[in-house]
Order: C-alpha cells, then structure tokens, then sequence
C-alpha cells in the first residue's frame, strides 16, 4: 500500500512539474513576443527616397523674345550672364539698342497739296529700350516668352481738322542769304520745299532729316561750304543749315516743343548765336512735337532772287 501511495505521490509531482513548466515556459515566450514587439517598434522605418527634380535656372534657359504688337518671335536669347549684374545689364542694353536701330522709324508728316488735299504721312514706329531691358532684367523659369514693346503712332490729322489751317500765324522767322551764291541758294530752297505745307497733329512729331531726305546730288542738291569741325569745306547740301535753324527759330517763337537741337562748331551769321540747329545725314538732326491741343502747318519759303528765307507756322482761328 505505501509503495502505491508513494508511486501516486511521485506521479503527482512529475504531473505538477510539467504543469509548471510549461506554463512558465509559455509566459517566457509571451514575454519574448512583447519584448521583440516593443523593439520591432521603435525601429525607424526605411525611407523612401525621392528622386529630385532638376533646378531650373535663368542662365541656363533659352527665352523667345516677341513683337508686341504680332507676337512673332524676332530673337532667341539666353541670358548667360544673368548672375553677373554688371556685365548683363551691359548686354541686355546693347541688344536693347541693336533691335530698335532695326525697328525704328520717324513719323513721316501729312502735308497739304496744292489742291488743299491731305496727302502722305506714315506712322511713327518706336522700340522702348527702357522698357525692353526691365523686362530682361525680371526673367524667371515658368515663363519664357519676353515682350519686345513696340508701339506704332498714326499722324494725328485728319482733313476737318487742317480745315482753314493756314489761316493765322503763330510765329514767323525769317533769314538772308546772298542771291549770287546760286549753288548754295539751291540747297536752302530744296529744302525749305520739303517742309513748306507739313501738317502735325497733336502730339506729332517731326525729324527735319527724315521730312528733307538725304541729300545727293541725284536729288538736286550742289557742293556747296559746310561747316566741319570749325572748318569751311564744300559738301553736297551746304547751305540746308540756314533752313533748319529758320524753322527752329520759328517753331520756338509758336511755343512747340523742341526733342533735339545741336549747335554749328563755329558761329554761323544767319541767326543770332546760339540760335542755329546744324543737321546732317546720319548725324545731327533737328526734332521738334506739337505740344498743342491743335494741328499746325509749316509755310517755307526761300525767295532766291531777294535772298530771304522765311519759315511761318500757321493754323486755323478757331483753334487759338
């Protein structure tokens, strides 16, 4: 009986011991589960790594530079110096420069025939420089297209308008010549033809090179003494001098706005000094705008066998 009782008391232990070996067994490994979790957890996780895009620059970029008034494209340019202030302000001015010597035209003024017709007359055509580079200066990446500022100005005349224009005299001038210089007295009576009946508008122009032409010996013109760099010489169209400081002293009495003058190297006797306005092809020229709220016309004329010159600017009664 007690060797029974002793197998069933060991059987009991060895039943007890597995039991609780096993459940220690099973808490260990909860245990190791939550432990592995919590540092399973606090791993960072791997990063995605995005591809970059490419940053874009103005330097590296090519932009369209486009007609204002079309939109058609007239350069390409890519501003390789944009980073350098200096040297690109220096090239975006001087293409600036080189694209209106391309573009712009002086307003060719509408005279009055015989007939009292309006006649000729073409539109002032200006490239803004100025204008140009502030927009060079202000390139960004999204957009690639530049305006190049072109603005077109129509002579502001219109035929009720000129209607009884020569009718009252702003300002006279008058100037002598000697009538034996027949060559010379040529060239101030070509010239004065070429601005006698002008009519400007409000707010027109007028460039006395662009209104006479260049003068060529084809066109009439004589060799005749000009003044170059204080020095008599004989050149064709010596004596068209006389006629733009005429009509400078003329234009000036009638209040209209004088743009561009320059001065003789010496003193010329025709007009008091200080008082001349020397002009040439491709050099000096004379421009003046009507700064009035009302058309003016311009009479010339050389009388060769007085030798008088006399430049009259006119307009209707009703508009002083």
């Amino acid at each position: 009986m007690k060797k029974v009782l002793g197998a069933l008391l060991l059987g009991a232990t060895i039943v007890s011991a597995f039991i609780a070996y096993g459940m220690y067994t099973n808490h260990s490994a909860k245990q190791t589960a939550a432990i592995e979790q919590k540092q399973a957890a606090k791993k960072p996780e791997k990063k995605v790594e995005k591809k970059k895009k490419p940053v874009l620059k103005v330097e590296e970029l090519t932009y369209q530079l486009k007609d204002s008034r079309t939109g058609e494209v007239m350069k390409e340019f890519k501003p390789v110096h944009y980073k350098d202030k200096g040297v690109y302000d220096q090239e975006i001015k001087q293409l600036a420069s080189e694209l209106a010597k391309g573009i712009d035209t002086p307003m060719q003024n509408i005279k009055i025939d015989e007939n009292g017709s309006l006649t000729g007359g073409s539109k002032q055509i200006i490239l803004k420089e100025a204008e140009l580079v502030k927009n060079l200066h202000n390139l960004n990446t999204k957009q690639l297209d530049v305006k190049v500022p072109i603005y077109e100005t129509a002579p502001n005349v219109t035929t009720a308008s000129a209607q009884g224009i020569a009718d009252v005299s702003l300002a006279s001038y008058s100037t002598r010549f000697r009538p034996s210089d027949t060559s010379r007295n040529r060239n101030v009576q070509l010239s004065a033809e070429a601005i006698n009946n002008v009519v400007l508008g409000p707010g027109d122009s007028f460039s006395y090179n662009q209104t006479v032409g260049e003068r060529t010996a084809e066109r009439g013109y004589q060799p005749a003494p000009e003044i170059i760099n204080k020095q008599l010489v004989m050149g064709i169209g010596g004596g068209i001098c006389q006629t733009s400081s005429t009509l400078f002293n003329a234009i000036d009495g009638a209040g209209l706005q004088v743009t561009a003058r320059s001065h003789h190297s010496k003193h010329v006797g025709y007009v008091p000094a200080g008082r001349d306005a020397t002009v040439s092809w491709g050099g000096p020229d004379f421009k003046f705008t009507n700064n009035k709220d009302y058309p003016v016309i311009i009479k010339a004329y050389a009388n060769v066998n007085t030798g008088v010159l006399t430049v009259d600017v006119r307009t209707s009664q009703r508009s002083i």
